[in-house]
C-alpha cells in the first residue's frame, strides 16, 4: 500500500513547466547535499566530488560565507551537472538574491510565509522546514514542494510512517541523522528523498581536501536510493 502512495506521488500529472520539471528532476536524484562550509571557495570542489559519486542535488547555506557568491559560480561551472540552491534562508531578501544568482530551490530550518512566498514568486522550488503534523500539514497546505522534517534526529523513520498515514499526499524530506546506512529505511517509511549534510560530507573530509573519500560517501548514498526504490 505504501509503495502504491508512493508511486503515485512520483507518477502525479503534471504540466511541464520548468518548476515542475525542476521538482521532478530533485525527486528522482533522491539525495540532498547539505553544504555548510568555512569557505566558499570550497564548494566547487565539493560539488564535483559529489557529482562524481551520483549526488548532483547540492544545496548551498547562508552560514557558508559569501554563500550567493558560491551559488552564481556553481550555476556557472556547474549548472549543467548539477542542480544547485540555496538552504537555511531566513529572509525574503536572501532568497531573492539567491534565486536571481541562480538558485532553483529554497530550503529553510522552519515555515515563514515571507520566505515561502518570495521562493514561490521567483519561480523556485520552496522546500520549508516543519517538525510537527500541525507545522507539516501548515506548510504543505501553502504550496510547498517539498516538507523537510527538521531536525529528524531523533525522530526517525517510524515517525513518518505515522505522519503519512493520514497525510499520504504530503511529499517528506528527512534532514538529520540520515546516513548512507538508514537511506532505505527512511525512503520506506515514505520520504520521497533524503538531505544529508555531516554524514555525506564530513568536516575532517573537506579540512584536508579528501575529495575521494566525499565521492565514496555520494556513490553509497547514491546506490542506497536506487537500492530502496527497487
Amino acid at each position: 500500500m505504501l509503495a502504491a502512495r508512493l508511486a503515485a506521488r512520483y507518477a502525479a500529472p503534471m504540466a511541464e513547466n520548468s518548476n515542475e520539471r525542476a521538482l521532478k528532476r530533485l525527486l528522482r536524484g533522491g539525495v540532498v547535499a547539505v553544504l555548510r562550509l568555512p569557505s566558499a571557495d570550497l564548494l566547487p570542489d565539493v560539488a564535483r566530488a559529489l557529482i562524481a559519486g551520483g549526488v548532483t542535488t547540492i544545496e548551498v547555506t547562508t552560514t557558508t560565507p559569501n554563500a550567493i557568491g558560491g551559488i552564481a559560480r556553481l550555476v556557472r561551472e556547474l549548472g549543467q551537472e548539477a542542480m544547485i540552491g540555496v538552504g537555511t534562508v531566513l529572509d525574503a531578501q536572501t532568497c531573492r538574491q539567491a534565486i536571481e544568482a541562480g538558485a532553483e530551490y529554497v530550503v529553510s530550518p522552519a515555515f515563514d510565509e515571507v520566505v515561502h512566498a518570495a521562493a514561490k514568486a521567483h519561480g523556485a522550488l520552496s522546500l520549508p522546514g516543519a517538525m510537527t503534523p500541525t507545522e507539516i500539514l501548515r506548510a504543505w497546505n501553502a504550496g510547498a514542494d517539498i516538507v523537510k522534517v527538521f531536525p529528524s534526529t531523533a525522530l526517525g523513520p517510524g515517525y513518518f510512517k505515522d505522519v503519512l498515514a493520514p497525510l499520504p499526499h504530503v511529499r517528506l524530506m528527512p534532514t538529520g541523522g540520515v546516513d548512507a546506512k538508514n537511506v532505505p529505511d527512511w525512503l520506506k517509511a515514505g520520504a520521497v528523498c533524503v538531505g544529508a549534510g555531516s554524514n555525506l560530507v564530513p568536516k575532517d573530509a573537506v579540512a584536508k581536501k579528501d575529495w575521494p573519500a566525499i565521492t565514496a560517501n555520494a556513490k553509497a548514498f547514491t546506490e542506497a536510493v536506487r537500492a530502496a526504490r527497487k
